[in-house]
């Protein structure tokens, strides 16, 4: 898109090969972990970034990943993360709080660390919403973490 205005502008980059990913995925409700994975890692591979270069660590459910992603931020290298969960709504208000503490203990290590996390944790209504979305919200979420880990970079 064409600017009215001449300014400097940091354009999207989606180069991911010499990128370091960390995945921090929850095993709660397997298959659509698993789906989110396949569509993240495909679109990592697309990207460019180097299977070496992409660690991959599993929690119990979407609670435990901001604690996993943190320690990713500590020890393992890492350029970008990738969060994916599903919270699937129930019968009770349990579903709220997994899914507003999940997505704000994502945020706060993001923000504490500077390191860009893609959040690809679904929050659905049922199994049939998760499974048509998986594979395409764990793309989503590769194209982020590389496009934001290459910001990072070029801001500096």
């Amino acid at each position: 898109m064409a600017r009215k205005h001449d300014i400097r502008e940091i354009e999207p980059d989606l180069d991911g090969a010499a990128l370091r990913v960390g995945i921090a995925m929850s095993r709660f409700s397997p298959e659509i972990g698993e789906g989110l994975l396949s569509g993240c890692l495909d679109e990592l591979q697309r990207l460019g970034v180097k299977s070496e270069n992409i660690l991959l660590v599993t929690v119990p459910g979407a609670l435990e990943l901001p604690l996993a992603l943190q320690r990713l931020t500590q020890s393992a290298n890492v350029d970008a993360l990738v969060a994916l969960g599903c919270v699937i709504r129930g019968e009770t208000y349990h579903f709220e709080i997994v899914s507003n503490e999940s997505a704000r203990g994502i945020s706060d290590v993001q923000l504490t660390t500077g390191i860009p996390i893609a959040n690809a944790v679904l929050t659905t209504e049922n199994d049939d919403q998760a499974l048509a979305r998986m594979v395409e919200k764990g793309g989503d979420a590769a194209r982020a973490a590389i496009e934001m880990a290459n910001l990072q970079k070029a801001i500096k």
